[in-house]
């Protein structure tokens, strides 16, 4: 993560500078190096005026997908009945079962 905020300072310096934008980059990175759709993208945002160099937040699975009393659950229902459906599960654990897939791809 460390060198990735270090490509996005090279960036934001080579876009004050006037640089190219995957040139500079490239040179300094060499292989390692940020592909040209990500350096193309950091150089805009600096250029429409974006000065941090950190990633805005992003939204993840639920965090109930890392509980694992929920989980705990989920299989207790399901180890009892195995035919039951996703929706059913769903329900007597008390989930939606759109969260109820995220829990059941977290383990």
């Amino acid at each position: 993560m460390t060198e990735r905020l270090e490509q996005r300072y090279c960036i934001k310096f080579c876009q004050k500078l006037g640089d190219s934008q995957v040139e500079t980059t490239h040179t300094v990175f060499g292989d390692d190096a940020m592909g040209i759709t990500q350096i193309k993208e950091w150089y805009n945002r600096f250029k429409d005026g974006r000065t941090s160099v950190e990633s805005e937040p992003r939204s993840s699975r639920p965090s109930t997908c890392r509980n694992d009393q929920v989980t705990a659950k989920v299989n207790a229902v399901v180890m009892r009945d195995l035919r039951l459906t996703i929706r059913e599960i769903a329900e007597e654990v008390g989930l939606s079962t759109r969260i109820l897939f995220s829990v059941s791809l977290c383990q």
